[in-house]
């Protein structure tokens, strides 16, 4: 493998699907990576896309141009058209728009910083998938290591909960994420969960590329609160105990069960913001079924973050039965860190269930089971001084645990140790 000397300052590209102002999830992690790896006397040039999260549209002010470059303390920003479609629900042109903004991207990243500057290494986010070969084909045109950096492990969400299920489709999806894995020089994956089902798709001469890194939460932007926030204001609720989910609306995430105890709490208040493909028909549901005590809101600023995980008294992460092996909520890190419990509907033995058996910051049950999900948020709902006491536990957890700064030097340890 490709490497450097330890001292030496990196040249790196990143290739990622967000970046700051772009408030998604994704977005906030690889923006602290890069601004952490800078801090530590690297020089970046990141290959990304133009704001479009929030809307899934191109925000206002940023359109007009294929892509857009500017330069940095650190080096250089290029935000390239996402192409994103208009709805959420449309996987052929998701995947179109993906295909689509990858070989921008790629043409795009053989120029950042200058070429035919050779750089030491690049780093690529997925999803999208399709983001590990551009990584490759920057790699050949600029040398150094490729290191890919795994979000969620595509195409295995989407066939569990039935987004795809033509079998070619699949197939390819399959065949494409195998080959980014084994073109990359360090695949790193959120967890040990994660880790093992990739090691299982690839020959054991392949396990040794695997890395676990966990992702981080900004301590110092995401604070412990007052829970009577203008946000509350905003929304309409009063000083009701608010049980909150705060994420991608999408179907990996049982948010049924969320409408099954409100429900069956019709004096909670319960507030879902985010969205994504399931948030309609969710909206649906409470519509038709009269339920009044859920409030439907958007994204946030990300500025407002630590204000909007405060409205809640208790926090839900609901995943389906059989993801936890292929994704990690990374939102428990923000919750915790906004010093709040959380209640965690999902596979047990995994990386959420360890984690707050580990910080004493909430209560796990198994996935897709209303009884055991309602029963859990009753107990956290009928006890302030738990409450209370959890999430003190969450916050100190979360600032031993999950800092930024030793996060990227986990980063950095990759380029400097391989050869």
């Amino acid at each position: 493998m490709n490497g450097v000397k330890s001292g030496k300052k990196l040249r790196l590209v990143v290739l990622c699907p967000h970046f700051a102002p772009d408030m998604a999830p994704t977005g906030a992690v690889m923006t602290r990576i890069v601004h952490e790896l800078a801090a530590l006397g690297h020089e970046l040039h990141v290959v990304s896309s133009l704001p479009w999260y929030r809307e899934h549209a191109i925000e206002s002010g940023w359109g007009g141009k294929l892509w857009r470059v500017e330069k940095t303390a650190w080096g250089s920003i290029t935000r390239v058209h996402p192409f994103p479609g208009k709805t959420k629900q449309n996987l052929l042109r998701r995947a179109f728009g993906f295909v689509l903004f990858s070989a921008v991207v790629g043409l795009r990243s053989i120029v950042a910083g200058g070429f035919p500057r050779r750089i030491d290494g690049v780093l690529a986010m997925s999803p999208p998938l399709t983001l590990g070969l551009t990584g490759w084909f920057t790699k050949l045109f600029r040398g150094g290591m490729l290191v890919f950096n795994i979000q969620d492990i595509f195409p295995d969400a989407a066939a569990q909960t039935g987004a795809i299920t033509n079998r070619q489709i699949l197939g390819a999806a399959r065949w494409l994420e195998r080959v980014s894995y084994e073109r990359s020089d360090a695949v790193v994956l959120l967890s040990d969960d994660l880790q093992r089902n990739v090691a299982a798709k690839l020959s054991i001469k392949f396990h040794s590329r695997l890395h676990v890194i966990p992702n981080f939460v900004d301590t110092s932007a995401i604070v412990p609160g007052d829970r009577m926030t203008r946000y509350r204001g905003e929304l309409g609720i009063d000083d009701r105990v608010v049980v909150m989910y705060a994420g991608n609306v999408g179907f990996s995430q049982s948010l049924e069960l969320v409408l099954a105890a409100a429900k069956a709490m019709p004096n909670i208040a319960f507030v879902i913001n985010g969205d994504g493909a399931a948030r309609k028909s969710l909206q649906d549901k409470v519509k038709n079924e009269s339920i009044n005590n859920v409030y439907f809101a958007d994204y946030q600023p990300i500025e407002r973050l630590s204000e909007v995980l405060a409205s809640g008294d208790v926090h839900v992460v609901p995943l389906k039965a059989g993801l936890a092996s292929v994704s990690v909520p990374s939102k428990l890190y923000s919750i915790l860190s906004a010093g709040r419990p959380v209640v965690a509907a999902i596979d047990s033995g995994t990386e959420i269930p360890r984690t707050l058996a580990e910080s004493g910051a909430g209560i796990a049950v198994a996935p897709d089971n209303e009884v055991d999900f309602i029963s859990a948020l009753q107990i956290l709902i009928s006890d302030g001084a738990k409450r209370d006491a959890m999430g003190v536990l969450g916050r100190t957890w979360v600032e031993h645990h999950a800092s930024a700064g030793a996060v990227a030097k986990r980063y950095e340890a990759i380029y400097l140790n391989n050869r």
